[in-house]
């Protein structure tokens, strides 16, 4: 009976996954045997590793597709994003990092004019790599599409102020339009593996996709920091202009690099959602808690319709938004309000009208069938004694 070599059957079975070095000849058989099965155990290692963070942390978790997403985001009116540094060296709380002031500086001047900014602003961090588009210290701003460039520590107080509060162009530098769709994708590992797990893949399926598509001037993919919602990684944020040129904020969960070519096809190029994956979007209204129900959603079957849920976008929210009076498809922030306002306060006192009418007549329609007769009964005791009461009278 023949028996298999031990060691000639775990190479074998390593060469199906890796590919052995060539080594100079002048090494004895023996040690060349030696380093290429030391290696091709290193990457058989690295290999399982892999796989376990990828059951662990990645797209093969057991939480996968476990919640419903709708409903998962925040209500919020404005998405301002920092180009800063690179996820390896954000901290877990960069908003609170002593070493990293610029965000930190950023994050409590938003946060100490809270009351005076007319829009709930989300602050994130997003990739900065020097001499590209997205350099650190630029600001990018969603739903404006308004990038300014170079912002420094000593102008962050002004910057807030200028283009936050008031609504103004800064005073200190001068806002460029960002065209094209913008795709961010949360790689925060420092904050959660499971993000830095799924977000350099992503980004990596989303570059290679975008190539293939010839779409390099029009979306641009970036790692960004914390947005909330761990465990529904991959989780992806897609700033882009709807069917009617409106630019609006979608969240994903669950996303895996299977999605990303639908994310392209359909949402981006298509304006379709694709439900199942739909964690909300910016501007939900705020006494829902940016939640929205699936019978809110268009048809009950977003994926056939080319509208966005819920469309609250830049011209909808034309009253309230603060940023750059520069901005795209005809958005300007600096507009007065005060006639929609006017608008809306009449319909509202129209329809709190309504219901008080409404309400009266459902009182009275609850009035049970006894209850009115007796008060016709009584009525008519009242008209019988005022009839008897005047007889009487007439004959004294």
């Amino acid at each position: 009976m023949r028996i298999a070599h031990t060691s000639r059957s775990l190479i074998s079975a390593a060469a199906h996954c890796v590919v052995f070095p060539t080594f100079p000849l002048s090494l004895s058989p023996n040690l060349n045997f030696a380093l290429a099965f030391a290696m091709a155990s290193e990457d058989l290692s690295t290999l399982a590793n892999n796989n376990e963070d990828d059951e662990k942390y990645g797209f093969q978790r057991s939480e996968m597709y476990k919640e419903t997403l709708a409903g998962t985001v925040g209500a919020y009116g404005r998405h301002v994003f920092l180009c800063y540094k690179s996820p390896e060296a954000w901290p877990s709380r960069v908003e609170g990092s002593e070493s990293d002031l610029l965000p930190k500086l950023l994050s409590s001047a938003i946060k100490a004019r809270k009351d005076g900014i007319p829009l709930k602003t989300n602050l994130t961090l997003c990739e900065g790599r020097e001499g590209t588009d997205f350099s650190d210290g630029d600001v990018l701003i969603f739903p404006e599409m308004i990038k300014y460039r170079g912002l420094k520590d000593s102008e962050v107080d002004s910057f807030v102020e200028d283009v936050l509060v008031n609504g103004q162009p800064w005073a200190s530098g001068v806002g460029e339009v960002l065209t094209g769709s913008h795709v961010f994708v949360c790689s925060h590992g420092s904050r959660d593996r499971r993000c830095g797990v799924c977000g350099p893949v992503l980004i990596e399926k989303f570059k290679e996709e975008i190539d293939s598509r010839g779409l390099k001037d029009q979306v641009f993919v970036s790692p960004c920091s914390h947005i909330g919602g761990h465990k529904y990684a991959g989780n992806v944020i897609i700033y882009s202009p709807g069917p009617d040129g409106k630019i609006m904020g979608h969240w994903y969960g669950y996303v895996t690099p299977d999605d990303v070519p639908a994310l392209l096809d359909q949402h981006i190029e298509k304006g379709e959602i694709i439900e199942h994956l739909w964690r909300g979007q910016m501007g939900a209204a705020d006494e829902e808690g940016g939640k929205v129900d699936k019978q809110n959603l268009p048809n009950g079957d977003v994926k056939k319709s080319k509208k966005k849920p819920e469309e609250i976008s830049t011209q909808s929210d034309k009253d309230n938004v603060a940023g750059c009076c520069q901005g795209a498809n005809g958005f300007n922030c600096c507009r007065d309000g005060s006639l929609e306002q006017n608008s809306v306060s009449e319909e509202n006192k129209a329809g709190h009208e309504k219901k008080g009418l409404g309400k009266l007549s459902c009182q009275i329609g609850s009035w049970e069938q006894s209850d009115v007769l007796t008060a016709i009964a009584v009525v008519g005791a009242v008209a019988t004694v005022a009839v008897a009461y005047s007889f009487y009278r007439r004959s004294g």
